[in-house]
C-alpha cells in the first residue's frame, strides 16, 4: 500500500512538473530564439553557410495552494541551440535542453531530479522579405529523449508549426508569432496546443537593445481552460559582430503561468 501511494504521488508530482516545464517553453516545439532573451521568434535567418550557437540558462519559481497543500515548484533549464544556414532564407535548428526540477509540499521536498529533456529539430523558411517586412514559417518536431516518467518530456514525438511576421522600423522592431503544436504525450495532457505572442525591440544605442514580449497559449492541463499568459522584459548587447549577451525577466500574468523566470545567455555567430 505504501509503495502504491508513493508511486501515485510521484506520478502526480512529475505530471505537475512536466506541465510547468512546458509552460517555461510555451511555444513548443521551438526552444530557439532569434534574438535572446525573447520567446517570440523573428523572420531573420543566419544566411547560407552561417552558423549560430545560443547558450542559455533560465531559472523559474511557481507557488500555489490546493486542497490545503502549499506547493512550491522551482527549476532551471540550461539549453544549447545550434542553427545552420542551409540557404540564405532557410535555417535548420537543433535544441538540447537539460532541466533541473524540485517540488515541495508544505515545505517538504517530494521531487528533486534533473534530466536531459526532449530534443527539438526545426527548419525556418523565410518566404517573403521586402522593405523591412518579413514572413516565415517554422515547422518542427521534438524527439522523446527525456524521461517522461520522471516529468521530463512528453514520451512521444510532437510536431508543430509557427507563423512568423517581422517589421523593422529603426530603431524599433516588431515581431508576431502564431503557432500550433500536436502535443502527442503519455501523460494525459491536452494534445492540440495553440499559441500567440508579440514582441518589440528598441535600439537604445548601437548594439544595445531593450526588448519586451507578451504571449499566451493553450493550457497543457486538459481540465483547465485558463491559458497561461506571460510578459518578459530584457536587454541584449552585441559585443561585436560575433558575440551577443542577453538577460531577461519573465513573469506570469495569471496563476497558470510561472510566477517568475530569470534568463541569461550568450550567442555566438560565425
Amino acid at each position: 500500500m505504501v509503495n502504491r501511494f508513493e508511486n501515485r504521488m510521484h506520478e502526480h508530482v512529475a505530471s505537475r512538473l512536466w506541465v510547468l516545464m512546458v509552460a517555461m517553453t510555451l511555444f513548443i516545439p521551438s526552444i530557439s530564439f532569434a534574438a535572446r532573451p525573447l520567446v517570440t521568434d523573428d523572420s531573420g535567418t543566419v544566411g547560407k553557410g552561417g552558423f549560430q550557437v545560443e547558450l542559455g540558462v533560465e531559472t523559474f519559481s511557481w507557488q500555489n495552494r490546493e486542497d490545503g497543500v502549499k506547493f512550491k515548484e522551482t527549476g532551471t533549464e540550461a539549453s544549447g541551440v545550434f542553427t545552420y544556414g542551409l540557404l540564405d532564407n532557410i535555417d535548420i535548428v537543433a535544441g538540447f535542453p537539460c532541466v533541473w526540477g524540485k517540488v515541495k509540499e508544505n515545505g517538504a521536498t517530494v521531487f528533486d531530479a534533473n534530466r536531459l529533456s526532449d530534443i527539438s529539430l526545426e527548419a525556418k523558411w523565410r518566404f517573403f522579405e521586402k522593405d523591412g517586412f518579413g514572413l516565415a514559417l517554422k515547422p518542427g518536431i521534438t524527439l522523446p529523449t527525456g524521461n517522461d516518467k520522471k516529468g521530463f518530456g512528453t514520451g512521444r514525438v510532437t510536431y508543430g508549426i509557427t507563423f512568423i511576421a517581422s517589421k523593422e522600423l529603426e530603431p524599433f522592431g516588431f515581431h508576431f508569432n502564431a503557432g500550433y503544436t500536436r502535443n502527442e504525450n503519455k501523460v494525459d495532457e491536452r494534445k492540440d496546443l495553440f499559441s500567440a505572442s508579440l514582441a518589440a525591440t528598441y535600439e537604445v544605442i548601437k548594439g544595445l537593445n531593450m526588448v519586451g514580449d507578451i504571449g499566451t497559449g493553450s493550457n497543457t492541463d486538459s481540465s483547465i481552460s485558463t491559458a497561461p499568459t506571460f510578459a518578459l522584459v530584457g536587454l541584449n548587447y552585441a559585443v561585436n559582430d560575433h558575440i551577443m549577451l542577453d538577460a531577461g525577466y519573465k513573469f506570469g500574468l495569471n496563476k497558470q503561468e510561472v510566477d517568475y523566470a530569470i534568463t541569461a545567455g550568450i550567442t555566438f555567430s560565425f
